[in-house]
């Protein structure tokens, strides 16, 4: 070393020539590329793992799809009447669950929150009863799992108010979001991997980093595999000046 690169260092602080010392070191960059490949890796396995989840889980685990039953849980509350009084949990009121022939499959006492739970309902269209003495009668076709909780209100009086709620589910488009996202998901853990491999390769500084910008939204393991990410990001743009096809701007 000359005299004029001493000269030259010595105006460098400690921590300047340590940073200097890692860029120029090859280790550097691998060490980046295999943060950056087991954070994607990580992106991946969740991927995998949402896709293979049950679509019962994906929808709170209202549907099971193994016997064609499910779940039908809900809240029954008070009317409000006036502004002033009602809209309150209703305890001790009967729901019952009736099939296509009008015959009881199912039924649950409300408890003191006004919830409601009847297990192992068959999913095919059926109708939730709800009586309760000085209160209209409330029936409600559906076909359950197809809602986490059904909501119902107890309105003075005699008479019966009627619901379809057969045809306002939403559970194709859950599925669809639930799906997809778990695409996505995979998608960007394999594109991660495949910059973590670009970085060990050391050829296209660029198509690394975003490779790796991508890897971020896999995810993996909540904010771990984004840590090591951005960890085996920043090693990477420090050693940049490693990799073939990098010119300064």
């Amino acid at each position: 070393m000359s005299e004029a690169d001493g000269d030259e260092f010595d105006n460098h602080s400690a921590m300047e020539l340590w940073l200097h010392d890692l860029s120029v070191d090859s280790a550097t960059r691998v060490a980046g590329a295999l943060m950056i490949f087991v954070g994607s890796l990580l992106g991946v396995l969740l991927g995998i793992a949402l896709i293979s989840t049950n679509v019962g889980e994906i929808l709170a685990g209202q549907l099971d799809g193994s016997d064609g039953v499910a779940d039908v849980d809900g809240i029954v509350s008070t009317a409000l009447e006036d502004g002033t009084t009602g809209g309150e949990p209703a305890e001790g009121v009967r729901v019952s669950i009736l099939d296509s022939d009008e015959l009881e499959i199912g039924h649950d006492f409300t408890n003191s929150g006004g919830r409601f739970s009847i297990d192992d309902v068959p999913r095919r269209s059926s109708t939730l009863l709800v009586e309760h003495p000085g209160n209209r009668t409330v029936r409600i076709t559906l076909v359950p799992g197809d809602y986490a909780q059904i909501p119902v209100t107890l309105t003075p009086g005699d008479g019966i108010d009627e619901y379809d709620m057969s045809g306002e589910s939403h559970l194709g488009e859950s599925v669809l979001i639930g799906s997809t996202i778990a695409a996505l998901t995979l998608l960007a853990g394999l594109a991660g991997m495949v910059g973590g491999l670009e970085s060990y390769r050391g050829d296209r500084y660029r198509r690394t980093w975003w490779l790796s910008f991508f890897g971020l939204w896999s995810r993996g393991m909540l904010f771990i595999g984004p840590m090591f990410i951005l960890l085996g990001m920043g090693m990477t743009h420090l050693t940049r000046d490693q990799f073939t096809d990098y010119t300064e701007d």
